[in-house]
């Protein structure tokens, strides 16, 4: 995913965070880079935060407000909490900010992936060994990332959940992402899920060799009680919502072919107790 959107509309919460940041800055006659270092980030990340190119956590919003220098009195807290739902997905960039408020909304997710575990099921460890193999990556900026996608988890959790489909290739689950303990914990996170009522999970065996999926890449698609379906596509530069109909029904086409590669419910399950001893017992 890109690292950094195109400024913000005035008004938004980036935006206004941002503007509230650089005033208490300013009138302290602090640069940017005395307050990263004052605040345990760096300068080029204040600058993101005042143009709205990202969004801090809400413990970086603390570690602000804790600079003395600044005198901010626990404003900028006090703002992230106000703006909290808009503040925790703006850590992605802009071209992805409407896809969770589509997860949320949606009766049903279908979601394929070729490469990683999908975004909703990814564990925190997993999720951050993924963000710091990104060139350029700090650790802030990982934080961020980690935080909001977890964010995005809640989506399931709640008293109404999409129902979630996923299609996953064999080896998603056995490339190693950070070391054995994040994939052993990572899949047996998707067993557990795997188990819900609400959570259909299903694999292609690595022994099914090429399918279409592999040449298309991951995507997502969500279904909706009382509107048209909307899928989302991420290649190497960005990510894309698609919401014209014909592309649409391409990518439903694409993910009925792959059900017919990938195991049953059942026998998936079982390939994911496989995989999770295949880590135990190298562990």
């Amino acid at each position: 995913m890109a690292a950094i959107a195109a400024n913000p509309p005035k008004g938004t919460p980036r935006a206004v965070f941002g503007a509230m940041l650089r005033h208490y800055r300013t009138q302290a006659g602090l640069t940017q880079d005395q307050v990263g270092a004052l605040a345990h980030v760096s300068g080029k990340l204040i600058s993101a935060y005042e143009n709205g190119w990202r969004v801090p956590t809400r413990a970086t919003t603390s570690d602000l407000d804790t600079v003395g220098e600044l005198s901010t009195r626990g404003a900028l807290t006090e703002l992230w909490d106000q703006f909290e739902e808009g503040m925790n997905y703006l850590a992605y960039p802009a071209w992805f900010h409407d896809w969770p408020d589509m997860e949320a909304a949606a009766s049903a997710l279908r979601w394929f992936e070729p490469l990683l575990v999908p975004g909703l099921l990814q564990t925190d460890l997993y999720s951050r060994a993924l963000f710091a193999a990104r060139i350029g990556s700090t650790e802030d900026e990982i934080e961020e990332l980690v935080a909001a996608r977890l964010k995005r988890q809640e989506v399931l959790a709640g008293p109404n959940p999409p129902t979630l489909w996923v299609i996953i290739d064999e080896w998603a689950l056995r490339r190693p992402v950070g070391n054995r303990h994040v994939m052993l914990e990572q899949v047996n996170r998707l067993l557990e899920a795997a188990q819900k009522p609400n959570i259909v999970f299903e694999v292609i065996p690595a022994d099914a060799g090429a399918h279409e999926g592999l040449y298309g890449g991951g995507f997502a698609i969500a279904d909706f009680e009382d509107a048209p379906s909307v899928a989302y596509q991420e290649s190497a530069a960005q990510g894309q919502i698609v919401r014209e109909p014909e592309h649409v029904r391409t990518l439903m086409s694409r993910w009925t072919t792959l059900g017919t590669e990938a195991l049953p419910r059942k026998a998936s399950i079982t390939r994911l107790k496989e995989t999770a001893k295949s880590w135990t017992s190298h562990a």
